[in-house]
């Protein structure tokens, strides 16, 4: 996939973002418009991502830390609301995937799980102890076949619909990669 790559959302992004999460979450509801999305950006621009992909807009990834089983409110910007959210004893802790969208046309070619990777490994470099985010229209599986497990009792904000669950990972150590020309690597294939 050379012809793939991850790199910070910028500010010429954000049509392309806006328009990308309007074809996602429009039908259902869900879809929060441009200040909402831009506000999460502001609270970490270090963890929202864009996907460029055979050429094109892929798709994006917007993250941000966040308490532990805790969530941003769909209808609600995050102005100052993250630092607010974060004293105590979870300070930095966890990192929130807000939104992870690919665009139709990228689709089921592995580069959700690849934007996924590369948010653990910007976790770990923040020293981040554990992933959270809340699956909707029914994702739940696809979040549990890539390490979340479901966590029902936690209430969430009512802009998120009645189907929604919030879902949670440890984030542990870097997985060690083998080595170029090594039996592991060879073998994987």
């Amino acid at each position: 996939m050379s012809d793939t790559r991850i790199r910070l959302l910028r500010e010429e992004d954000w049509d392309e973002v806006v328009a990308l999460e309007e074809r996602a979450y429009a039908a259902s509801g869900l879809s929060e418009g441009r200040e909402a999305l831009r506000s999460r950006h502001r609270a970490s621009p270090s963890t929202c991502f864009v996907l460029e992909h055979a050429g094109g807009f892929g798709g994006y990834l917007l993250a941000l830390p966040y308490p532990l089983f805790r969530c941003p409110d769909l209808s609600a910007t995050e102005e100052g609301a993250v630092r607010g959210n974060n004293r105590g004893s979870n300070q930095g802790s966890n990192l929130h995937t807000h939104d992870l969208v690919i665009a139709e046309w990228a689709r089921g070619q592995g580069l959700a799980r690849r934007m996924q990777r590369h948010l653990e490994e910007a976790g770990r470099a923040a020293r981040c102890r554990t992933l959270s985010l809340v699956a909707v229209l029914g994702a739940q599986a696809v979040w549990a076949a890539l390490g979340y497990r479901a966590r029902p009792e936690i209430g969430l904000p009512a802009s998120y619909g009645a189907e929604a669950v919030y879902m949670a990972k440890p984030l542990g150590p870097p997985v060690a990669r083998p080595a170029v020309g090594s039996s592991l690597g060879a073998a994987a294939g």
